[in-house]
């Protein structure tokens, strides 16, 4: 698929996979992009999964219409991108191979070899040339891994993003990009929002036009749509209002509380998002927790401690660093009322978080006391 005169595209789609990383549901499958520039010389930018070898192989092969690579520039060291480089390699014995000092490292330890008679280490401000085209390289460390470089093409005006941008879901399926696009960085970029607000900086003095990341579709229209959600998500601000109501019950007590304080928050105008964490997939509840400005945790005392999957939830939100919202609680126990103790010490790391000051305690069940404390919740909430 050609991109432009010189740019083609050269991925795969992926929809074997159930888990990608081995957690997040990909109903839609995985798009494992990678893309060849023709010039005087060639370059072929990154690789794509083992399980897809030959078919990128095929795709490359249609791509160089006769000529052979002169480079293969790795972006990132993930076995989703880089599993291939040695079947490149060997393919390709005369090619040269372009990335970080720390990615060459990496392949030492997944392939046995770092290819020091082939190898073009690169850094910040490197650049490579092709002919027309200048590849001007731009590291990314810890977006989301340390060697991770991206590749400004100054022809074109084409950025090649690596992670950055990437979405859920292969690219012959129409969905919506922001949704699984902010599934996908919080569960995998999310907590390395400074290191992505210092790659934002760098992208703001490029000419960009066209947003090529490893994962999803190529960008090419409104690129200050993605650039600014971008921007909201990493420096941890919520991107909508309204309130994320994350509940775990055992004998429906607890479900019955977070789905009245649902009912209630919409009566007043308030959007109002409910996730069963038993049985809703994690990652969708982590995602509405960084995209609304409110957060209502609702679990039962359990073993003297808190129902395990909101503990699960609660270390997520605190791995990726969950900050800058409205917190409220809804605890419930029989004859220990320790849940909301528990949660306010877990999120204790939790920068400028805005405790409510109204907590329901369920003792077993609902009454009058703690459906006026619903109430109470739901008035603090819309305030």
């Amino acid at each position: 698929m050609a991109m432009t005169n010189d740019i083609k595209y050269v991925g795969v789609n992926d929809h074997e996979v159930d888990l990608f990383e081995g957690q997040y549901d990909v109903p839609n499958g995985m798009a494992y992009n990678s893309y060849v520039i023709s010039d005087e010389k060639i370059a072929v930018m990154d690789t794509v999964d083992i399980n897809f070898a030959d078919e990128w192989l095929a795709n490359v092969e249609k791509a160089l219409d006769g000529r052979k690579p002169d480079y293969l520039v790795v972006q990132h060291m993930e076995p989703d991108h880089s599993a291939n480089i040695v079947t490149f390699a060997e393919r390709y014995p005369e090619a040269k191979i372009v990335s970080s000092a720390k990615a060459f490292v990496m392949m030492q330890q997944f392939f046995g070899t770092d290819f020091s008679d082939r190898q073009i280490v690169v850094g910040e401000g490197s650049t490579l040339e092709l002919g027309k085209h200048t590849l001007n390289f731009v590291t990314a460390p810890m977006v989301h891994w340390p060697e991770v470089i991206m590749t400004y093409d100054s022809c074109d005006k084409v950025l090649f993003s690596a992670d950055g941008f990437g979405k859920f879901g292969a690219l012959d399926i129409d969905e919506d990009w922001a949704c699984e696009a902010r599934r996908y960085y919080f569960g995998i970029v999310g907590k390395f929002g400074a290191q992505v607000q210092s790659v934002l900086k760098k992208a703001a003095t490029l000419d960009i036009e066209t947003i090529c990341p490893l994962h999803g579709p190529i960008l090419t229209e409104n690129l200050g749509y993605y650039i600014g959600l971008y921007d909201t998500w990493s420096s941890y601000k919520p991107e909508s209002e309204g309130v994320t109501i994350a509940y775990t019950s055992v004998y429906g007590n607890t479900k019955k509380a977070a789905e009245l304080l649902a009912e209630k928050l919409e009566a007043k105008g308030c959007k109002a998002e409910l996730h069963d964490l038993a049985r809703m997939d994690m990652a969708e509840a982590v995602e509405d927790a960084f995209r609304y400005d409110r957060l209502v945790l609702a679990t039962t005392t359990y073993n003297g401690d808190i129902f395990p999957f909101m503990r699960t939830f609660i270390d997520h939100l605190v791995e990726h660093g969950y900050k800058n919202r409205t917190v409220a609680l809804i605890e419930n126990g029989t004859w220990a009322l320790t849940a909301a103790k528990v949660m306010t010490k877990l999120m204790e790391g939790c920068k400028n978080i805005t405790w409510a000051e109204n907590t329901v305690h369920i003792k077993s069940a609902l009454n009058d006391t703690s459906l006026a404390e619903i109430d109470a919740l739901a008035d603090e909430l819309t305030k």
